[in-house]
């Protein structure tokens, strides 16, 4: 028989960042161990539940008896198994191992010989025997690296277990966990609910709960529902909200019975900076901002209660209370800041330490300073302005605002720089320098400010790579991987070196104090980024063609690849990457310096047509090359197939004549150089 089959775990508040992991991993486990049990069809999709007081999941057309099992043991060949017509010593062995006699045996083919086999046919088991240990084992690899006693047992859980639910249709699988015996029933809403809820069946489960018991038990059901009537409440004030998915997800899964809340604040706090405001709200209370048309913060917000009040004035004035407190914090934090100048702050930062290798935070913005101003330089930008706003640019790191909300840094520099009186440009180059923070982030929206952020991001490479703390596996405690995105991301756009301007960081450190191959390395490892970041993009033996070059202008690199996948293409490309392939093996194999090409050694006509063929593309090649145009470059050089053809198929690379051998190989190379001019083309070669 076939029915639904409901586990659920009631619990104390569960962590709130952890709950989708929590009962997906839940889920997952059970899910699995009972497919693989064959108590459940592999394609079977299961329901998973979460809120914060509980974890639980359905899955449907569960057998209660397990299928019988047919299980075959292999012995020895048959060949092993009989010797002159008896059972060989192997063979009784094996029988006796089985508990069967010799001729209760099987033969069969296991895809290489025909052997001896036992078959046996295993009853199987009720769902009841297995269930226990199969939600054990789901709590076992809950992915909670913090476990917790509570009362005077011994067990142990992310949170207190208060209750177990193992329904299988109607009825109540038993079995015990935790010390708490399965039964058909769980609590609802903390304060909404009166007393136990009684479920009937396991596909009544979320039906129950939510009438009887005022919760939405799927996460998902509930997070559409949060999300809705946050939508609603906005448009009905013609505004937008000023949150992303995560704090939704958050509050999700903070609430049981979502109730969305208008409430507001006084309008004089809005002259703190918005951004001020709106990180309050969202990371200290939950809350969801409120922008208008224009983008501006208003002094309107909305709440998610976990409680449906008949009045639900109380809960709004609560919670508008809690956040003028905290608004008033902010407000003086603001004011505070702003009766000292930011490079009054600077000397402040010499008790900052940066790293204890490297020095304080002060000896940084020295050489932050001297490197904006040589990349504001190369930039073509205002050096002057790049150097201030490098100066000033880590001078909020010891403000109280930053100090109270290290996230809002850059962002509160630039209010006090433009408090300060300083230029425009200077100030957003202040913000801008931290950007891009993430993937997908924006640049930096001036050239002033992309030479700061680019003097920040390398120096924090160079620097922390240079004295031995490079990133190993998927362990980065700096972030330099991150950092390294953000430098190609900037350099991809521009008209940087980018070995340059990491040789240049290097050079402003103390002498003696990075490794001597640091810039070498930090190129390496900025290529290698650059590799996994072009892959969403383009093809793999595209992206290795261009890099193997080690490209240092980067901004040329995304024409590159567009003429590689254009001339790859072509009818002739396959043919003359597994030639220039050839070539290249050919070249590694060259003993001694390879000179210049002499005509008059050529033997066979098809090197002389070859040569000639070269000689009359390379100057169209190389002018197409220096005029940008990759892809015409590389169209000229599929007019080479027949004569690289001719000369594979006609001539003999390695003569028993040493100047010939010599000068058929240096042929060679003048072919290599110029297909290479762009790419390696032989690493497009199947």
């Amino acid at each position: 028989m076939k029915a639904t089959l409901l586990i659920e775990l009631l619990t104390e508040e569960l962590p709130p960042k952890a709950l989708q992991k929590l009962a997906a991993s839940f889920a997952d486990t059970i899910s699995s161990e009972l497919k693989r049990m064959a108590f459940v069809d592999a394609d079977a999709v299961a329901t998973v539940f979460a809120s914060p007081r509980r974890l639980a999941v359905s899955l449907p057309d569960v057998l209660n008896l397990q299928p019988e099992q047919t299980l075959v043991k292999k012995g020895p060949s048959l060949a092993a198994g009989m010797k002159d017509g008896q059972p060989s010593k192997a063979l009784e062995g094996f029988a006796r191992s089985c508990g069967v006699a010799v001729s209760e045996l099987i033969t069969l083919n296991d895809g290489k010989q025909d052997v001896y086999a036992y078959q046996s046919v295993k009853p199987g088991e009720s769902l009841s025997a297995v269930l226990t240990a199969v939600v054990e084992l789901a709590m076992k690899k809950l992915p909670a690296p913090k476990l917790m006693h509570w009362g005077d047992s011994d067990h142990m859980f992310v949170r207190p277990v208060h209750g177990l639910m193992m329904l299988w249709g109607e009825t109540v699988v038993e079995g015990e966990v935790l010390g708490l015996k399965s039964r058909n029933a769980t609590r609802g809403h903390r304060f909404m609910s009166e007393g136990e809820v009684l479920v009937e069946s396991a596909d009544s489960y979320a039906r129950t709960l939510f009438d009887a018991g005022k919760v939405v038990a799927s996460f998902v059901a509930r997070r559409e529902l949060i999300a809705k009537r946050l939508h609603d409440a906005a448009a009905v004030l013609g505004a937008t909200i000023a949150a992303d998915d995560a704090l939704i997800d958050e509050v999700c899964a903070l609430v049981e019975w979502p109730v969305v809340l208008e409430a507001g604040f006084e309008a004089e706090f809005l002259k703190v900076p918005q951004e001020c405001l709106i990180l309050t709200m969202q990371q200290n209370q939950k809350y969801f901002p409120l922008l208008d048309r224009a983008g501006k913060l208003m002094n309107r917000f909305l709440l998610v209660s976990n409680i449906e009040a008949a009045d639900p004035s109380h809960v709004i004035q609560g919670n508008e209370r809690v956040l003028r407190a905290r608004l008033s914090d902010a407000k003086f934090f603001f004011e505070q800041d702003q009766k000292l100048p930011l490079a009054s702050r600077l000397e402040k930062l010499s008790g900052v330490v940066y790293h204890n290798k490297i020095g304080s935070q002060l000896e940084r913005v020295a050489r932050l300073e001297t490197l904006a101003g040589v990349f504001a330089a190369k930039l073509g930008a205002d050096v002057d302005a790049a150097r201030r706003a490098a100066r000033l640019a880590k001078a909020d790191l010891v403000t109280d605002m930053v100090g109270e909300f290290p996230e809002l840094q850059g962002v509160m520099g630039m209010y006090y720089a433009s408090h300060d009186g300083e230029s425009a440009v200077v100030a957003q180059a202040i913000e801008g320098h931290y950007h891009p923070r993430f993937a997908g982030d924006t640049l930096p929206q001036s050239d002033v400010a992309t030479a700061v952020a680019l003097a920040d991001k390398l120096e924090s490479i160079v620097g922390i790579w240079g004295i031995g703390l490079i990133p190993t596996g998927d362990k980065d405690p700096f972030a330099l991987r991150r950092a390294a995105l953000g430098v190609l991301r900037m350099v991809l756009a521009s008209p940087l070196d980018l070995k340059d301007i990491i040789a240049e960081t290097a050079a402003v450190f103390p002498a003696g104090l990075l490794s001597d191959a640091t810039a070498d390395e930090v190129f390496a490892f900025s290529l290698e980024r650059l590799k996994h970041f072009l892959a969403a993009d383009y093809k793999g033996d595209e992206i290795d063609a261009v890099l193997s070059l080690t490209p240092s202008r980067l901004d040329e690199v995304r024409a590159v690849l567009a003429a590689v996948a254009e001339f790859k293409a072509l009818p002739e490309a396959a043919t003359l990457a597994a030639a220039n392939k050839r070539v290249k093996n050919i070249l590694k194999k060259a003993e001694g310096d390879i000179g210049a090409v002499n005509p008059a050694l050529f033997a066979e006509d098809a090197e002389r047509a070859l040569f000639a063929a070269i000689e009359a593309i390379a100057p169209e090649v190389d002018a197409k090359f220096a005029a940008h145009d990759f892809a015409g470059a590389l169209a000229q050089l599929s007019s080479l197939k027949t004569p690289v053809d001719a000369f594979f198929d006609g001539v003999m690379v390695m003569a028993d004549d040493a100047a010939v051998r010599a000068n058929r190989i240096a042929l060679l190379s003048r072919l290599a150089e110029l297909f290479n001019r762009v790419a390696d083309i032989s690493l497009l070669a199947d």
